[in-house]
């Protein structure tokens, strides 16, 4: 049986990843009491049906502390009845806001002496033990809901599970560092095509970017030595057990350099990282 968890703060596209998964075959379940999960899970692993063999299950702040602070024990039960995935989703405070602002929905943790910002603090912390467990962290800040949804269907399913999930993410250190990051290189002390007339409102994916950053020493000596590290290292983090790795190359703007760098070094390990994902955070905001 193929079980997947899904958690996340309030506001970041729960419903949404799980209708996702709904659509896509999984017997879904929200707002499932941690205490009930193991005898779910044993339940339906007994069942014959088809529909019960791949399950999500949402997990969420609508529990109490006291069942949040049982997950990782409740899991360990789990995972010798199932395949266990764990995925949660975030967004930066500022968006949960927003989107709260937005649609006028009320905070499950809001109270009318509790403001909203406190209560997205208050949530973070109860949900610190699934944050802790999980195989997979989702920033959906600069999401669409289409996008999302295809985030769901490509980064969580579309993925050869007896493999690690690589993604490379360029972005700008200007807006901060992205919230899945397992792995940060900062590419900031290298030749910038911004100060370039001609280059500022290009990207690292045009060729005259491109042939800017290839003639620059420095540039293909840092490539260099990513590569280098990565292919060395990459096997062994597999090998300890990784279902997901999000590596994040940043810039200033999240424009040039870090987008041309992503997408050398994704040209590079396509053929040892099958199913490898590009993404770049800024061009896509």
């Amino acid at each position: 049986m193929k079980l997947i968890i899904l958690s996340g703060r309030s506001g970041s596209g729960k419903s949404t990843a799980l209708h996702q998964l709904e659509d896509e075959g999984f017997y879904a379940i929200d707002n499932l009491p941690v205490s009930l999960l193991p005898a779910l899970v044993t339940e339906l692993s007994q069942s014959t049906l088809k529909v019960h063999q791949q399950v999500a299950v949402c997990i969420d702040a609508r529990n109490s502390q006291t069942e949040l602070a049982r997950f990782q024990e409740l899991c360990k039960q789990v995972r010798s009845l199932a395949s266990l995935r764990i995925l949660f989703l975030d967004a930066s405070d500022d968006k949960l806001i927003k989107r709260f602002s937005e649609t006028r929905r009320r905070h499950p943790l809001s109270t009318d002496s509790q403001p909203l910002s406190d209560a997205i603090k208050q949530e973070s912390a109860l949900l610190e033990p699934i944050v802790a467990e999980a195989s997979l962290t989702i920033d959906s800040s600069d999401m669409t809901v289409h996008q999302l949804r295809a985030t769901i269907r490509d980064r969580v399913l579309g993925v050869d599970a007896s493999r690690m999930a690589l993604q490379l993410k360029s972005f700008g250190f200007k807006r901060g560092l992205p919230i899945d990051a397992d792995q940060v290189y900062d590419l900031r002390m290298l030749p910038n095509p911004h100060w370039d007339e001609a280059l500022r409102s290009l990207s690292g994916r045009d060729d005259a970017v491109q042939h800017f950053l290839d003639a620059q020493p420095q540039v293909q000596q840092m490539y260099s030595d990513i590569l280098t590290y990565l292919l060395r290292w990459l096997p062994e983090i597999e090998s300890a057990g990784r279902s997901y790795f999000t590596i994040a190359i940043g810039c200033t703007g999240g424009q040039h350099r870090s987008v041309y760098m992503a997408e050398k070094l994704a040209k590079a390990l396509r053929d040892t990282c099958p199913g490898l994902q590009v993404r770049h955070r800024e061009l896509q905001h």
